[in-house]
């Protein structure tokens, strides 16, 4: 009879590494309430500048896309500031369709990986508060399959962003699996948001205002909202498919 090795325990993270991500979230808070925060992250704002802000894009692209999607980690790093979807409309506002949506798809897979490695911090017990029972709702898919479940709930953002990031942490889905289910189940809403920016753009170039509630109504716009809600049945079908 032979002995079994004994299985050795997983030594802690450095300190320092637990308390980065927590370190970066007071960063960019502090960063965002510096530079007066929601007055310039808000549709009224954007469109009411969109002039000064194409013609800086248009000016200097790199330093423009660089500001972007700094903001756009930062916003989703910091849960408490839901200001992400006019970000994305703003991407296309102002980079178009293609590199906007793009930008919004690195700041949002950066920030949301931030808050995922900080639900393994000291703040993720704040999130967790504050998230409720949503959490448990989520725990029996990720532990069936964490990268499928973790994809069909990015391509139908039905639950709030920020709790996915937070539960995906929680339940120990591998940071590989959920940096690339991430960005690729972003993307088909991303582009769509987008769209709706540069559809928007066409408005505020002509000299028209455009509310916020008005972008549906724009025709250009129409169609990729349509195709939004139709990217909503792609788990149905899937579920149905494995079924068979």
């Amino acid at each position: 009879m032979t002995d079994e090795p004994a299985q050795t325990a997983t030594p802690p993270a450095p300190l320092w590494r637990r308390l980065l991500p927590l370190a970066l979230l007071l960063v960019a808070l502090a960063v965002f309430l510096a530079l007066g925060g929601g007055r310039y992250l808000s549709w009224e704002a954007v469109s009411a500048r969109y002039g000064d802000l194409t013609a800086f894009v248009a000016a200097h692209k790199v330093q423009a896309a660089l500001i972007f999607v700094l903001v756009y980690i930062a916003v989703v790093a910091m849960v408490f500031v839901p200001v992400a979807s006019v970000l994305t409309i703003s991407s296309g506002l102002l980079f178009g369709t293609l590199l906007g949506g793009a930008l919004t798809v690195v700041g949002a897979t950066v920030g949301a990986t931030i808050v995922f490695l900080s639900s393994r911090s000291a703040f993720g017990n704040l999130l967790t508060k504050r998230a409720g029972g949503a959490l448990a709702s989520l725990r029996d898919g990720f532990e069936r399959d964490a990268f499928s479940y973790l994809l069909a709930l990015r391509l139908t953002p039905v639950v709030p962003f920020w709790v996915i990031n937070l539960a995906a942490g929680l339940f120990g889905v591998r940071l590989s699996h959920f940096f690339t289910a991430t960005a690729l189940g972003i993307m088909p809403a991303t582009f769509i948001f987008a769209s709706i920016g540069a559809g928007a753009g066409v408005a505020l170039a002509a000299g028209r205002s455009v509310a916020f509630s008005e972008l549906v109504q724009q025709p250009q716009i129409f169609l990729p909202l349509v195709g939004l809600g139709l990217l909503s049945l792609i788990p149905v079908i899937v579920k149905k498919v494995r079924g068979k």
